[in-house]
C-alpha cells in the first residue's frame, strides 16, 4: 500500500500554518483598531510644551507652595450624573484667595473627545463650586486652574466614575 508523503497532510504542518494565519489576522485587527479609534493621547502643541516642560513644572511647584488649595470631590460618582465639586483655597497666611476665573477641568486620559470643562462660582471667601456631569464611567483626571492677573495655578487629582 502506497502512502503519501505530502506535506500538506502532516498535522505538525497543519498547525503551524493554522498559528500563522491566526497571528496575521489578529495582527489585521489591531491594525484596523488602532487607525480607526484615535485615543487622543497627544497634545496639538508636543513640541513646544516638552521644551519647557520643566521650567513649567519647577515654576508651577513654587507657585503653588505659596497657597494651600484643596478639591473636595463627592465620595462616589456616577457617569451622567451632575456632582458638586468645591475649591478651598487660603494662602500662607491663612487668608482665603481671590481669584479672576476659576475653571474645573475634566480629562479622560484614554479619550480625548470626552473632555469638557466648567467655570467654578464663588460661593464665599477662597471657596468657588461647579456642578459637573461625567459623560463617561473610568478614570479622569480633574484639574482646577485659577487665575489671578497674570499669575496662574493649579491643583489636581485623579477621580472614578462608576456607571449609574
Amino acid at each position: 500500500m502506497p502512502t503519501s508523503n505530502s506535506p500538506w497532510r502532516n498535522p505538525w504542518v497543519l498547525g503551524w500554518l493554522g498559528l500563522v494565519i491566526m497571528v496575521i489576522i489578529a495582527n489585521g485587527i489591531m491594525v484596523m483598531l488602532s487607525v480607526s479609534t484615535n485615543p487622543g493621547l497627544v497634545t496639538d502643541e508636543y513640541y513646544s510644551a516638552g521644551r519647557t516642560l520643566e521650567q513649567t513644572i519647577l515654576s508651577r511647584r513654587a507657585k503653588n507652595a505659596e497657597q494651600t488649595l484643596v478639591i473636595n470631590v463627592p465620595e462616589t460618582l456616577h457617569a451622567q450624573v451632575p456632582a458638586t465639586f468645591r475649591l478651598v483655597g487660603v494662602d500662607l497666611a491663612g487668608v482665603p484667595i481671590k481669584a479672576d476665573t476659576v475653571t474645573f477641568q475634566a480629562y479622560r486620559p484614554a479619550d480625548k473627545s470626552a473632555d469638557f470643562r466648567e467655570p467654578m462660582h464663588q460661593e464665599g471667601a477662597g471657596r468657588f463650586v461647579t456642578d459637573a456631569s461625567f459623560p463617561l464611567k473610568g478614570i479622569w483626571d480633574v484639574v482646577v486652574t485659577i487665575r489671578r492677573g497674570e499669575e496662574e495655578y493649579h491643583v489636581g487629582r485623579r477621580v472614578n466614575v462608576t456607571g449609574r
